[in-house]
């Protein structure tokens, strides 16, 4: 095959696989919601669950890459925490060695891929037939697994006639370096075709064909163990810092394990030439290979599986995002609760800190909307962790001695947290609604024109020293445009030009407006009164 083919074969597959794993995150993340959340929570509630469901998962899918990649979607969705997202991983890779006794004792390998087409076309027409609808995100979701698997098949068409190219048999140098070429060789060979089914097949047809030394078919089964990674790499490449950490403990326990295989392997292989007896398995290299397979990836597990909490703690500190950072309470410390002014004026200031990040995602949801909802749902992760902190100090302050003058503003910081949670919380829903469009450009002027004026509500509330009948004025201003916006709305469903779906979408898009500067203007002045408040109380200083 010429290398332009191998060439464009390699970019178009690497842009499906990556196309695929944004349409799968994103669909997942709006389709499933809360449902999804908790299956996936009692599915891998334990440790052991979790090990178990990701080794089953393997089994029946015959790819730990499938899973792999589907446990990263739901990590990105915010739907798996790392935790457990780590030990679906160990468990897969546990799981996979399934493939090669499949390989072994059938002749035969299941591949996923074939089901790839008919996944793009039934996820592309539910994503039509629902649109609108929560159905329709999880078409995305379904048409991006399919996408997933052609960029895996169009990679390993690109490299189809790789495997007759290649002696494997030229590379059997006795020793150390021999083993190093074939660790080197499984992994190319996985990471080039995606598909450590594919690299095995070669390998253990080559062991069965006496082309190669057991010894050297052992060290080309470690390296397809550590070539799988790459599809964790590819795909951790724009996702969250969490997926990030699960493609990092991926490559962690591959390597660890690959790392302990070649340190004993002349005694593993021994190991395993005795298992194979005591079981009564046929004295072949094939099946000899496919239980060194799964021996030593168990082995990996019974190693790393003592050190699984400090490996999350370890890359819990790694690939942090601004997000995650900003998510940390600048200003909240709990030496300061004896302390009730000194508490009062870090709460006051931790609520500013929200304030901004909650106003900041009401401009980003108006300015560049559904484009933006990935960074959105970020910073209102960040929010909630920051309103949780809030919450916390707020009760601890609350069950301190307080003089009767400051008794009332643990409440109002509550009150202020929670309009901030909801400005966040419209800022997002609005991302979403701003992607439909209302079709007619007269009526998108007026709606963004509208929008306009809630971009105002939030600057000004966002001014220093805070203007209380500034912002009440700005606010009535979107309270006033309102009735007669809804109304041009409704006039143009009735007289034909704005469909019925539009037309909900559109009501939908001004009302959640409509609330979002409400909710700012209250945020704004319930923050203003606690810092006032404390201000002016005699206790003081």
């Amino acid at each position: 095959m010429p290398v332009t083919a191998i060439l464009a074969g390699l970019f178009g597959g690497i842009g499906l696989f990556l196309l695929g794993m944004r349409l799968m995150t994103d669909g997942l993340k709006l389709a499933a919601g809360e449902s999804l959340k908790r299956i996936l929570a009692t599915g891998t509630g334990t440790p052991l669950r979790g090990l178990l469901a990701g080794g089953l998962m393997t089994a029946l899918v015959q790819s730990s890459s499938a899973v792999t990649i589907a446990t990263i979607g739901f990590v990105n969705a915010g739907m798996l925490d790392l935790g457990r997202a780590v030990t679906v991983v160990i468990g897969s890779n546990v799981g996979t060695t399934m493939t090669s006794w499949i390989v072994a004792l059938l002749g035969v390998k299941v591949q996923v891929g074939v089901f790839a087409a008919p996944l793009v076309g039934a996820g592309a027409l539910l994503h039509l037939v629902a649109r609108g609808s929560r159905r329709g995100p999880l078409g995305d979701a379904i048409a991006g697994f399919g996408l997933f698997f052609l960029g895996i098949e169009l990679l390993r068409s690109a490299f189809e006639g790789l495997g007759g190219a290649v002696d494997l048999g030229a590379w059997a140098l006795p020793g150390v370096a021999g083993v190093a070429i074939f660790v080197v060789i499984g992994v190319v060979l996985t990471t080039l075709t995606q598909s450590s089914s594919a690299a095995m097949a070669l390998t253990l047809t080559a062991a069965a064909g006496g082309v190669i030394p057991l010894e050297a078919a052992a060290a080309a089964t470690i390296g397809t163990n550590l070539g799988t990674t790459s599809t964790a790499v590819l795909a951790a490449i724009g996702a969250t810092p969490n997926a990030r950490r699960v493609a990092a403990a991926h490559v962690l326990f591959n390597v660890a394990a690959a790392a302990v295989a070649l340190s004993i392997l002349p005694l593993l292989l021994m190991a395993v030439d005795t298992l194979q007896d005591v079981i009564g398995l046929d004295d072949t290299p094939v099946t000899l290979l496919a239980l060194f397979h799964t021996t030593f990836n168990v082995l990996g597990v019974a190693l790393i599986w003592p050190w699984k909490d400090r490996t999350v703690s370890f890359l819990a500190a790694r690939f942090r995002s601004a997000e995650e950072d900003e998510s940390i309470p600048r200003f909240l410390d709990r030496t300061l609760l004896g302390t009730p002014d000194l508490a009062l004026v870090a709460l006051a200031n931790e609520l500013t800190h929200t304030r901004d990040l909650a106003h900041r995602m009401a401009r980003t949801a108006v300015t560049r909307g559904f484009a933006a909802q990935r960074e959105l749902a970020l910073q209102r992760g960040a929010l909630a962790s920051l309103s949780g902190a809030v919450a916390e100090f707020t009760a601890g302050l609350a069950r301190g001695s307080l003089p009767e003058t400051l008794a009332e503003l643990p409440r109002l910081a509550l009150q202020v947290a929670r309009d901030q949670t909801l400005v966040a919380d419209l800022a997002l829903e609005l991302s979403v609604l701003r992607e439909r469009s209302l079709g007619s450009s007269a009526l998108a002027d007026l709606v963004a024109r509208y929008e306009g004026e809630l971009v105002a509500v939030v600057e000004t509330a966002d001014a220093e020293p805070f203007q209380e009948e500034w912002v009440r004025a700005a606010q009535q201003r979107v309270e006033t445009s309102y009735p007669s916006l809804k109304a041009q709305l409704l006039s143009a469903g009735a007289r034909g030009e704005l469909p019925m779906e539009r037309l909900s979408d559109g009501l939908d898009r001004i009302r959640t407006g409509r609330r979002l500067a409400e909710h700012v203007e209250k945020g704004a002045r319930h923050l203003a009164l606690l810092r006032t408040t404390r201000t002016e109380s005699p206790d003081s200083d």
